[in-house]
């Protein structure tokens, strides 16, 4: 055997009393908490839907549908012109093969917008170059609309792009299909700003939610940041690389940019980003290989933001963040096996505030069918969830077109949504019990807890005796005797309690018999 020198020797490791300098420490939360984490969808019943629409089969990659708090449009599928139905909300079932419809347009409408301050206005866009704002009569259409309120024309190709001012009254932005966008003051039917800054086909464009920028998605694969009064491109970066069609939206009171989008590979996309720097995203990722658009909706009281893809039956729905400048994390997923043409959103104002509806979507079937899906947060208590519902934006304009134009900015105004909660209706049990036929204190009680449980263990008089006698301890032998008209009034619970019991059993009975019936109901 070799020899080893004293230095080739190992030594084993002398036992240290200090901790090591870097421990490896354990993340007991494996779920990043969240109050919508458990949003789920529920789709509503076939007759609550609407059904017998024929949808528009247009290749443009837009909803072709939009709600408010009264109705609901849709794009159809028109022979020789362009056409869309406006149903109110309350009238649901099967549309009637000849219900009115709104049919100015001289060619396919490509998509329509209600106005988000006056409920009975509606704008749409189509093939014919067109722009057209139309009042729906209340209670909605009797007979064919032909007659718009105005006509805008500016554009040299066919528009495919409209967006209402968020906070200016009668100011709309268009987009074409030559590569130009339009920004209208309706008071006079004339375009007020015009931006030719882009050089291929306008994929979407969105405002802030002040409307003083715009963020617009283009076929050249870049996104762009732009001043809405001046035309100034403030940035603008490559945000997807492949060729099928993006979408951009703001997210954010800080103009957070959410962007869908396609690989070189045909992999589906969302990204977040910084709208001073859009060289680098803040989020980059891969949804999945789907082949449809998808389309964003975001909703500033949650700050959830809802993807919808096209052709498919998934709606994905994300959170975003302001931490370390913005974060988006993934919540939950609504999944479906019938692909959707279109889909639209609810007003947060007009959703169902007593069952915790956050959101509800109105989806499109290829085959004619709106179809409702209500996603709630699953609450125990029937009380007001002010976390959840936050003070949400008034359905009112803060500015007019002339004070938007000369520069002039203004937050919306707010509105809390308590005020669309309906108390349930409870038992008249104010007061506590005391304030019940005169309190248990005119009972013979003595008040307070600890002293009506010590009253329960002395022996109860017929009548009531003077403090000092109450006072005189009774006999070691002797026992509380109750006297008659102690054991009358245990008699009379003891039998009201006999039939309450004997109530409760035949409710329970009723109750399962009832379920039963609807599980059968559900079945059909």
């Amino acid at each position: 055997t070799a020899l080893l020198l004293p230095e080739q020797v190992t030594k084993p490791p002398t036992p240290s009393h200090h901790p090591p300098t870097h421990t490896p420490t354990m993340s007991f939360r494996a779920v990043r908490q969240s109050k919508f984490r458990h949003v789920f969808g529920k789709e509503e019943r076939r007759d609550l839907g609407y059904d017998g629409i024929k949808i528009s089969r247009n290749a443009w990659d837009s909803n072709f549908c939009d709600v408010n708090a009264k109705f609901i449009a849709v794009v159809l599928e028109a022979q020789g012109g362009g056409s869309f139905l406006v149903q109110p909300l309350e009238k649901t079932g099967r549309v009637e093969l000849n219900h009115p419809r709104v049919c100015g347009h001289t060619a396919p409408v490509l998509e329509v917008k209600f106005c988000p301050f006056n409920d009975n206005m509606i704008a749409s866009c189509g093939e014919d170059c067109l722009i057209k704002i139309w009042e729906i009569p209340e209670g909605g259409l009797k007979e064919d609309l032909r007659d718009s309120l105005v006509d805008l024309e500016g554009h040299q190709r066919r528009v495919g792009i409209i967006e209402w001012h968020p906070t200016a009254e009668n100011v709309l932005l268009s987009a074409g299909f030559d590569y130009v966008i339009f920004i209208w003051d309706l008071n006079t039917g004339e375009a007020v700003k015009k931006f030719d800054m882009h050089s291929d086909t306008i994929f979407n464009v969105s405002w802030n939610h002040i409307g003083s920028h715009i963020v617009t998605s283009c076929k050249d694969k870049c996104i762009r940041y732009i001043d809405a009064r001046s035309g100034e491109v403030v940035s603008e970066g490559k945000a997807h690389d492949g060729t099928k069609a993006s979408r951009a939206i703001f997210v954010s009171e800080s103009d957070l940019i959410f962007t869908t989008g396609f690989s070189k590979m045909s992999e589906r996309q969302y990204g977040l980003w910084n709208p001073k720097d859009l060289s680098r995203s803040l989020k980059f990722d891969t949804v999945d290989t789907g082949s449809g658009v998808l389309f964003a909706s975001y909703d500033p009281d949650t700050r959830m933001i809802w993807v919808a893809g096209k052709g498919d039956g998934n709606i994905r729905y994300f959170e975003v963040t302001d931490e370390g400048g913005g974060s988006i994390y993934y919540l939950s997923d609504f999944k479906s096996s019938a692909p959707q043409r279109g889909i639209g959103w609810l007003p947060k104002l007009a959703v169902n505030v007593n069952k915790c509806e956050v959101a509800r979507a109105f989806k499109l079937h290829p085959k004619g069918l709106v179809e409702v899906i209500s996603f709630t947060v699953p609450r125990k208590s029937t009380l007001f969830q002010d976390d959840i519902f936050p003070a949400t934006k008034q359905p009112v304009a803060v500015l007019s077109a002339d004070e938007w134009m000369a520069g002039k900015n203004a937050q919306p105004k707010m509105l809390s949504m308590r005020d669309f909660f309906v108390e349930e209706k409870r038992s008249d049990g104010g007061g506590g019990l005391g304030a019940k036929k005169g309190g248990l204190n005119k009972k013979g009680g003595l008040g307070g807890g600890a002293a009506n449980l010590a009253a329960t263990n002395k022996p109860a008089a017929a009548k009531p005796a003077p403090v000092a006698a109450a006072a005189k301890p009774a006999p070691a032998a002797a026992k509380p005797v109750a006297s008659s008209g102690s054991s009358g009034r245990e008699g009379e619970l003891e039998a009201t309690i006999t039939k309450k019991d004997a109530e409760i059993k035949e409710l329970k009975k009723h109750l399962a018999t009832l379920e039963i019936k609807l599980r059968e109901y559900e079945a059909q």
